[in-house]
């Protein structure tokens, strides 16, 4: 079974490397459906497991000064709390049935939701950039810092209930309040807040006592190559071809996650 949970940390790694589109969307599906593991460890786990794998990423970006950290801090201003309120809310819930109702159920929405932001992520930024010099989004600018905690307090809450939304999602939502950041600064931008943000969820969980570490260093130990050899192999892939076939992975699964919530 340790040999079974680092293969799939490899190709969940793989297929990050290979798209872009966040661990949790993948793995946290895995983990419930092909090993039976409980949604409240396996979404304990993941998150931590989101934040380590996306940390090396964060180096690179901020070498390259792609790091809006104004926007990171307005966004950790709302998730922090969001987290923190949804984890006080996870611990006062008595019945293990109820947490996995609502975990379910949440990670069915986040997944239709990441796979919605991978299918329209282009058409969102063009119609951002289209309407930009409209009256009423001139107007709307002066809220957008409001907007973006706003922004971060749904993230915070999505991502500690089911370890899902800070990738894809909190792109396509920084796409929409900010289209006229370079993509390379948004992924950064968000890579950053991601890191924070499951690191600060997990050790959340951890406290609760439903991250198991065992697992945790398995998916690691297979997903950390992968993420490497995916990486090189997707710069050669249009992301055309595979944006539309992970969108559609996702949103089936997501469906699938309603349905049994």
């Amino acid at each position: 079974m340790e040999f079974a949970y680092s293969f799939a940390g490899l190709v969940v790694g793989f297929i990050v490397g290979l798209t872009g589109i966040g661990g949790g969307a993948l793995m946290t599906p895995i983990l419930i459906v092909v090993f039976g593991i409980p949604p409240i460890i396996a979404v304990s786990t993941d998150l931590l497991y989101a934040s380590v794998t996306k940390f090396g990423g964060v180096f690179a970006y901020a070498r390259k000064k792609l790091i809006e950290w104004r926007i990171v801090i307005l966004l950790l201003s709302g998730s922090i709390p969001g987290s923190l309120l949804t984890l006080e809310y996870l611990k006062g819930l008595a019945a293990l049935d109820d947490i996995e109702h609502l975990m379910n159920l949440t990670l069915g929405i986040s997944l239709i939701l990441t796979s919605i932001a991978v299918f329209g992520r282009n058409k969102i930024r063009k119609f951002a950039l289209k309407v930009e010099g409209r009256p009423w989004v001139a107007k709307a600018k002066k809220v957008r810092p409001a907007v973006t905690l706003l922004t971060g307090v749904v993230l915070g809450g999505l991502v500690t209930l089911s370890s899902v939304g800070a990738g894809a999602l909190g792109t396509a939502m920084l796409i929409t309040l900010y289209p006229r950041m370079s993509m390379p600064a948004i992924v950064g931008t968000d890579l950053v807040h991601a890191v924070v943000l499951t690191g600060i969820a997990g050790a959340g969980h951890y406290s609760m006592g439903s991250v198991d570490l065992s697992l945790l260093a398995y998916l690691l130990l297979g997903s950390l190559p992968g993420v490497f050899v995916g990486s090189h192999i997707g710069a050669k892939l249009s992301p055309k071809v595979m944006q539309p076939i992970m969108g559609s992975i996702l949103l089936v699964i997501g469906v699938r996650f309603v349905l049994a919530g």
